[in-house]
């Protein structure tokens, strides 16, 4: 029997670093569902499809087949049997998964996609909706914040270290409109599952947090 963690928690939380850590460290595959997103991008664009046809994008999405794969400890994305690592961080599969992410039918194929994951792998899972929506039988599931301030200055820094321009006004407003409207969306929103842990990484570095989802983790699964 499969395992399963999910991770959900509002942007900048440090979700995906997290996951990714916990992930390593229990010998799991971490699902990147981005990538996927991103493939199933790659799928309209090789089917001519443009950003603004949502009915083709409804029509065609249901014959992509979307998996993730370890291979040499490098996370290989495959599209109908086909690896797309180096086809999926292009500009053009970047526009067109902010288009294709937002229709309904496309996020229900990825979300039986990303289960069909889970039956036969142990899993870390991290987005909005992976506890409610995506695995809501998860051994472990964890609802991970921090305060919108302690996210704009890891944001702040992470820009500055990039040698990017920026205003930590204006990021931690723009977190907090984005925390609305994850919540608010009518698709999936950002929601802490009832059963979820909550936890709060303001004041914890990032191995503090990994290992205590470990530790949740562990005392789950006895």
């Amino acid at each position: 029997m499969s395992k399963s963690i999910a991770i959900d928690g509002p942007a900048g939380a440090g979700k995906s670093t997290i996951a990714k850590k916990v992930a390593k460290e229990l010998g799991f595959i971490y699902v990147d569902t981005g990538a996927m997103y991103r493939a199933m991008a790659l799928y309209m664009i090789q089917n001519g499809i443009d950003p603004d046809e949502s009915e083709k994008i409804s029509a065609t999405c249901n014959s992509a087949d979307i998996t993730i794969k370890y291979e040499s400890g490098i996370q290989v994305v495959y599209l109908n049997g086909e690896n797309v690592n180096s086809l999926i961080r292009t500009e053009a599969v970047g526009n067109m998964a902010s288009a294709s992410s937002v229709n309904g039918d496309v996020r229900k194929k990825l979300v039986e996609l990303q289960q069909k994951l889970a039956e036969t792998t142990d899993v870390v899972m991290d987005g909005r909706d992976i506890g409610t929506v995506v695995l809501p039988g998860a051994d472990l599931k964890v609802f991970l914040t921090a305060s919108s301030k302690v996210r704009a200055e890891r944001r702040y820094k992470e820009l500055t270290a990039k040698g990017v321009a920026c205003d930590f006004d204006a990021i931690e407003k723009d977190i907090i409109e984005r925390d609305y409207r994850d919540s608010h969306r009518e698709n999936s929103p950002l929601k802490q599952a009832d059963d979820a842990i909550l936890l709060d990484s303001s004041d914890m570095t990032i191995d503090e947090v990994a290992d205590r989802i470990l530790e949740l983790y562990r005392n789950a699964v006895g």
